[in-house]
């Protein structure tokens, strides 16, 4: 009998999208956040993907200082790959959000492949009642956001990480963003195995219908070959759904309160451990195995958790 495939999980903790009101449960302060990541790495990440808040009221932060207690509390206390945003929130500029990945050099780092149109104004019909004025102000912005990612943008970022080592989760909102990367890899600044996070159901991007998924993956198969590593992240009630039909696709797999504030239908996740847990449990039914951390950093070709800078 053949090998079950192994199967990366990501879990992204805490994220930009969702602001402290909208669940009892999303981590803010720098403990909050770390003991979150522990949690998901011993429940089955093998990457946990990091954004910061500042503690104060929960704004979104790339201040290094605010990620520099989660990360050395992560590095004392899981063997988990540790992937820091250069995407942070698209309020911010590129020069702020890509300080904590070029100050602390991670084994892996997420990466926007292009500009966008980034709508979270709908969730306003949702949640009306905030704790701070940045929440509501934030979301309704987001009107007229575009979430700059320019080709210089991109080349500057992919010229920091390839200097420190640090490799990329080239996260593809549209079918552009892969073309954008296959220009990025025939010039040989993004390097094989390529990490590509298709992400669906964000408004701006693709949408987060199975025949969004195949589209994806087709053009993926199209323009990169067999040089990469394919994974999913579906947005709001598309998390558990899109990673099961990717998964059986053959792709790994991204869950966590940065993507979805939800376990169920109208039931908040009450961890991202409780997200981890389940798409585990769904991949184990499909006799799947889930990949360590050492076994990620070997399909995804890492430089190793003892090469980082924190």
């Amino acid at each position: 009998m053949a090998a079950a495939r192994k199967v990366i999980i990501t879990s992204a903790v805490t994220g930009a999208i969702h602001t402290p009101s909208m669940s009892p449960h999303l981590p803010v302060s720098p403990d909050e956040i770390a003991d979150a990541a522990i949690g998901a790495a011993e429940a089955g990440a093998a990457i946990v993907h990091m954004h910061a808040r500042d503690p104060k009221d929960g704004r979104p932060s790339q201040d290094p200082e605010h990620f520099a207690p989660i990360l050395d509390k992560l590095k004392r206390n899981t063997d988990a790959v540790i992937n820091i945003t250069t995407g942070g929130s698209p309020h911010m500029t590129v020069e702020e959000r890509m300080q904590p990945a070029a100050l602390f050099k991670p084994e892996l780092a997420s990466l926007n492949m292009g500009s966008m149109n980034f709508g979270l104004y709908p969730m306003l019909d949702r949640f009306t009642e905030f704790g701070h004025e940045w929440e509501r102000e934030g979301l309704e912005k987001s009107r007229d956001l575009v979430f700059k990612n320019t080709f210089q943008d991109i080349e500057t970022i992919l010229g920091i990480g390839n200097a420190n080592g640090t490799r990329f989760e080239f996260e593809c909102y549209d079918i552009s963003h892969l073309n954008n990367l296959a220009h990025f890899h025939a010039r040989g600044l993004a390097r094989g195995p390529l990490f590509v996070q298709s992400v669906f159901g964000l408004l701006g991007g693709i949408g987060a219908h199975p025949e969004d998924l195949m589209h994806m993956r087709r053009t993926a198969d199209r323009l990169l070959g067999e040089d990469y590593q394919w994974s999913i992240l579906g947005a709001g009630k598309n998390q558990m759904p899109l990673a099961t039909i990717g998964a059986a696709m053959g792709s790994h797999v991204r869950v966590g309160l940065e993507d979805s504030l939800w376990i169920g239908p109208g039931q908040l996740a009450a961890s991202n451990a409780e997200q981890v847990t389940r798409i585990r449990t769904i991949l184990e039914a499909l006799n799947f195995e889930v990949a360590t951390p050492d076994e990620a950093r070997e399909m995804l070709q890492l430089k190793g958790r003892d090469q980082v800078g924190f």
